[in-house]
């Protein structure tokens, strides 16, 4: 940093420094001390975005150029989010998964090529006991990866990015499994019953076939869950 020829400065003489100029110098520094400690090309939460600036992954952080970037990388808000995703990890019991970054608990993402959407059949069901409507979802899956299983969700009409403006009248349920694309199945934003043997999942692994069972609650159930006393514990007899 020039001290010498500052503004309101004697010749020979180093002037007040001003915090825009303390902290441009700051940001230099640390720059040029990331410059011989990282490699871009291997950060893992180092992107360049379409616009080409430059995002860092852990901190959601936007930078206008890899100088200020690297500087961010030795600033207290990454060091410290660096230091709670390794305590994480290593709380998990990941730290040593060869499936995880080197040294920083990263998962590798995998370019899976999608081969379309999996045959389904979907039945309406109705519980002869309790009388709750429900649904039978039936996935075929043939060519599903080695050793995967096919995972299920629920999301919400104002989580999901298709259709817009969101309906609060639906809700969706999503399945997915490798190599396949995900499928979204739009229900009606009536509360699932998940108590054991009401919502399951079951995947034969011999035919390849992913059966799933949702049951709504019942409209006095619906109306009466918070109140002890008035909703139904059990089938009735």
């Amino acid at each position: 940093m020039d001290y010498q020829n500052r503004a309101g400065s004697k010749f020979g003489g180093g002037g007040v420094a001003s915090s825009s100029s303390t902290n441009a110098d700051r940001r230099e520094r640390l720059r040029k001390l990331a410059l011989e400690t990282i490699d871009l090309d291997k950060d893992p939460y180092f992107f360049k975005n379409h616009v080409g600036s430059f995002e860092c992954r852990l901190c959601l952080t936007v930078h206008q150029n890899d100088g200020s970037y690297l500087a961010h990388t030795q600033g207290r808000k990454h060091q410290t989010n660096l230091a709670r995703r390794a305590a994480r990890e290593q709380k998990e019991g990941r730290a040593n998964d060869p499936m995880l970054g080197v040294n920083m608990g990263v998962a590798v993402r995998r370019n899976v090529v999608k081969i379309g959407r999996p045959g389904y059949k979907i039945t309406k069901t109705r519980d002869p006991l309790t009388r709750q409507l429900g649904l039978l979802f039936q996935l075929q899956y043939p060519e599903i990866s080695q050793g995967a299983v096919p995972r299920v969700r629920f999301m919400s009409a104002y989580e999901q990015k298709v259709e817009d403006p969101p309906d609060k009248n639906y809700q969706y349920l999503l399945v997915a499994a490798e190599p396949y694309e995900t499928c979204g199945f739009k229900l009606q934003a009536r509360e699932v019953d998940r108590r054991e043997g009401r919502l399951w999942t079951w995947f034969d692994e011999d035919s390849k076939e992913f059966w799933i069972q949702v049951l709504f609650k019942t409209e006095r159930e619906e109306r009466y869950s918070g109140v002890p006393g008035l909703a139904p514990s059990g089938p009735r007899r």
